[in-house]
């Protein structure tokens, strides 16, 4: 009995070190990349990804390293991701550097640092959010609209 307990303590020890990592890795499922089509884009020389239409894509934008701005578009009650935002990010007032259409779920945008003003619409009701950006983290946001029309 002393040799079975003396050879599994050392093996729990060990489970016990390594349970954080592998809960970590639980939530880096594998991704069906053969349904992700999610591309780093550009506008004037700010790089984005914006999608997230499916659980594959979402995934896929929500593991990318390098945007220091996430941002999430919501509708309802139970928190729906939807597609159909305008976005306008600005430097300084009257200073945009990127608007993107009918956008969404998901944008992440690598910006350079400072404060900026993320200004986002769907159906003519304007959310607006200031947010410093630069920092080791990235800044995440979300806009949430109550009704699901």
């Amino acid at each position: 009995m002393k040799r079975v307990l003396s050879f599994m303590l050392p093996i729990a020890a060990l489970a016990a070190l390594l349970f954080p990592v592998m809960l970590q890795a639980a939530s880096l499922e594998p991704i069906d990349s053969a349904g992700v089509q999610v591309q780093q884009q550009q506008q004037s020389g700010i790089h984005y990804l914006a999608g997230g239409i499916g659980e594959d894509e979402a995934k896929a934008i929500q593991q990318t390293q390098g945007y220091n701005l996430h941002m999430t578009f919501a509708v309802g009650a139970q928190d729906e991701y939807t597609a159909d935002v305008d976005v306008t990010i600005q430097k300084a007032p009257g200073q945009t550097v990127l608007t993107l259409s009918q956008t969404g779920p998901l944008v992440y945008v690598q910006l350079p640092p400072g404060k900026y003003t993320v200004v986002a619409t769907r159906k003519g009701e304007t959310r607006r959010d200031v947010t410093d950006v630069g920092g080791a983290a990235a800044r995440n946001l979300v806009f949430h609209w109550n009704d699901n029309s």
